[in-house]
């Protein structure tokens, strides 16, 4: 990757989420168009942009080779770790996380973790459902607090005991499911779609809706749209963003408008 703007029109990235998720800060430093080859195995990401094979990542690159003006501005989520109370030459600094399509905590991220072991092409090839079964068998949910900001400050949070607490910029993850079926790259707002505590078969029976959207009817699935939030747990929780591990909570998510230039088809 040039280290300065000027050297080039444009960049490419050949891979999916992940790929993209571990070049954020440079991409967006660089302020360069950026054109995703989905060649990954979840590529959510480059489908949230109509970039589902990569003949469609070809003519979008013609176009804009072409003179055309096909590039897009869009949202990014940011995650902050939040640093404990203590003797602040103890507490490390805390380093931000960028992510494209959805970060979250709970059952997603024993997934996500699971399914990054396994071999590349089970990966593509319904990895992550080959790793629900397992990581379900084993989990217990997490008592948590999420909290959205209001305009001064954030809302009183109410603790709760949840299966899945999942912060999106983009409608899926996972290779296609639609965690957050409204969700827009380019609104300004992330959609938080939280699974409270419930049966294990039932949350089980759950997870094939989610793949066209449908689980929001369910009583115990909870759906909210903000710019920013706060997510406690009694204990240090793993956090995962795009299929990647980033930091362990307590955190803060937000929105940065407008952070990275895409080139669409």
């Amino acid at each position: 990757m040039p280290a300065e703007s000027n050297l080039a029109d444009a960049i490419l990235i050949f891979g999916g989420d992940g790929t993209l998720h571990r070049h954020l800060p440079q991409l967006v430093k660089l302020q360069l168009p950026v054109l995703v080859v989905p060649c990954g195995s979840g590529n959510d990401f480059a489908r949230a942009l109509k970039l589902c094979r990569v003949r469609n990542s070809m003519a979008a690159w013609r176009k804009f080779s072409g003179g055309g003006k096909n590039v897009r501005g869009i949202d990014l989520g940011l995650i902050t770790p939040l640093i404990a109370d203590g003797n602040p030459g103890e507490v490390p600094v805390p380093h931000e996380h960028l992510f494209c399509c959805v970060a979250g905590i709970g059952l997603d991220a024993e997934i996500a973790r699971r399914a990054n072991l396994l071999p590349r092409w089970l990966r593509a090839h319904g990895g992550y459902a080959c790793s629900l079964l397992p990581a379900l068998l084993q989990f217990a949910p997490l008592a948590a607090d999420v909290s959205r900001a209001s305009t001064e400050a954030f809302d009183s949070a109410h603790g709760r005991r949840i299966m899945v607490a999942a912060f999106a910029n983009a409608p899926t993850y996972g290779g296609g499911m639609k965690i957050a079926p409204h969700a827009k790259l380019d609104d300004g707002r992330l959609d938080v779609c939280i699974v409270q505590d419930m049966n294990k078969l039932k949350l089980f029976c759950l997870f094939p809706t989610i793949y066209f959207g449908r689980h929001l009817r369910i009583a115990q699935v909870e759906y909210f749209q903000t710019e920013r939030l706060r997510v406690e747990t009694d204990y240090p929780t793993d956090v995962y963003a795009d299929g990647e591990y980033v930091c362990r909570t307590p955190i803060e998510v937000s929105v940065v408008r407008k952070a990275l230039r895409v080139i669409v088809p």
